[in-house]
């Protein structure tokens, strides 16, 4: 993520404060008459408007201008179903928030004027993002980005600002959106096992010139843009900001790429893993905490031996010790257990290391400026506001409950930590996760009782759907045989 410079120590700690300050420093919110003059400007007579479900699938809507400019100021309806049903618009039969129980009723939505940008793709768009508010004007709390918000209003009166980067991994393909309707042996976009490869962006460079300069023109800065090993496979890291931003980020970034390859005759896959036979997609979390008086990053100090803070330390051992109770919030789709595999650049432990990329958290320790942590469990599937909420969340309870971080770093590979009896396998699959996180009680004190209640019942009605099915390796193992 950020590159920091060794200088002398008195001028390293100045650039720190002055570069993460101005990382989280709060730039002049849009007032309603500005986003007017704005929308005055713009030859679009419509808006996009939208926000994350609970598997991180944004639902939105256009509006007329002249409807929109009334929501600005007392909201608008939007159906509560979108917190109801699955990423196949299946509802679900066994959650309070919503159903045939209450006749799917609309949910009050806020539009957040401070997330305005223009849609480059598709003529300059004027775009939003919305929040969702129960019938009393409280914050729905079943709805992701509240969630997130939640957790950042805590870390604040604690003293601290969360800052994060996000990372995506995933496939391309070629194609058309629905060309392909059961996904079988499709044709990767470039070929080969071909990471940090120069020939194969050149080969696709109009696609990919595509995301870098029109994902920053729609606010979302690549700070690198690279093929991963895989054939088609690429990775794009975007610039390390406030938790909430990147949040926002993470979740337009993914379908900005659906949309531009559109343009392209691709098909992006974000599946935690797409193949048995190729690595997984990850969706890193690089994450820090900075001193909300003087931007200090608080993660830093040159008396350790590994420059980690004791503040540090108790964040990373709140985060080691809850990953397991926690893990459906990192890893949501029954598809995201096929990746936790061991050596296929994904962690199956809850560990740690410096610079180790076979853990659970990857610490890097070495400069004042750029002392964070790479939460690896994540995958690209992940809602970015539930697993940035999540793991700021327990990392924020390690540090309120003075964790000492007892567990020493691994060296060498953390795939054999498990069998030298170091620490235990995470769970295996969705099934056996959901049922950790449902006994989990410091999940609902740090979350909420509703929101985790939610959850915790759409995960299990996805294991329900998969149960169900029977499935291409059914068929081939038994179809004749058995």
């Amino acid at each position: 993520m950020i590159k920091g410079v060794h200088l002398v120590k008195s001028v390293r700690t100045l650039q720190s404060r002055t570069h993460i300050a101005r990382l989280f420093s709060t730039s002049t919110p849009h007032s309603v008459e500005k986003i007017k003059e704005l929308l005055e400007q713009n030859p679009n007579q419509y808006v996009k408007v939208g926000g994350a479900d609970i598997d991180g699938i944004m639902r939105g809507k256009y509006m007329q201008k002249k409807k929109f400019l009334s929501a600005l100021k007392g909201g608008l309806g939007f159906c509560n179903v979108i917190f109801g049903w699955d990423a196949a618009d299946q509802c679900y039969d066994n959650v309070k928030y919503t159903g045939n129980h209450t006749a799917y009723p609309d949910t009050k939505a806020k539009i957040d004027v401070d997330t305005f940008r223009t849609i480059p793709w598709e003529k300059n768009m004027p775009f939003f993002l919305m929040d969702y508010y129960n019938d009393d004007g409280t914050p729905s709390n079943v709805c992701p980005r509240n969630l997130l918000k939640k957790v950042i209003d805590h870390s604040r009166k604690m003293g601290y600002e969360p800052l994060i980067g996000v990372e995506y991994e995933w496939y391309n393909f070629e194609g058309k959106s629905g060309s392909n309707p059961d996904n079988s042996d499709p044709k990767h976009y470039t070929p080969g096992m071909f990471g940090y490869s120069c020939l194969r962006t050149s080969q696709r460079q109009e696609f990919y010139h595509d995301i870098m300069n029109k994902m920053n023109a729609f606010s979302i800065p690549l700070e690198g843009f690279h093929t991963e090993t895989g054939p088609g496979a690429m990775e794009a890291a975007i610039v390390f900001g406030k938790a909430l931003e990147s949040a926002d980020r993470g979740l337009l970034f993914k379908l900005g790429v659906k949309e531009l390859a559109y343009q392209h005759n691709a098909i992006p896959s974000f599946m935690a893993k797409p193949s048995s036979s190729l690595p997984g997609c990850g969706g890193h979390i690089h994450q820090n905490l900075a001193d909300l008086k003087n931007g200090t990053n608080l993660f830093y100090s040159e008396h350790d031996k590994h420059n980690m803070s004791d503040l540090f330390k108790s964040y990373l051992a709140g985060q080691l010790a809850l990953l397991p109770e926690f893990l459906p919030f990192f890893a949501p789709t029954i598809n995201s257990y096929k990746r936790l595999v061991d050596g296929f650049w994904a962690p199956t432990t809850p560990t740690w290391g410096i610079d180790n990329r076979t853990v659970g958290i990857r610490v890097l320790p070495h400069s004042a400026n750029a002392c964070r942590l790479e939460f690896r469990v994540t995958g690209a599937d992940i809602n970015p506001y539930i697993s940035i909420a999540a793991s700021v969340a327990a990392g924020l309870w390690g540090v309120a409950q003075k964790l000492q971080l007892k567990q020493e770093p691994i060296i060498g590979s953390g795939y054999i930590a498990q069998k030298q009896g170091l620490t235990k396998r995470l769970p295996h699959t969705l099934s056996e996760a959901t049922n950790e996180l449902a006994k989990s009680k410091v999940a609902r004190e740090l979350l909420g009782e509703d929101f985790v209640d939610h959850f915790v019942e759409t995960r299990r009605w996805e294991v329900r759907q998969f149960n169900n099915e029977v499935t291409d390796w059914e068929k081939r193992r038994y179809f004749e045989i058995i």
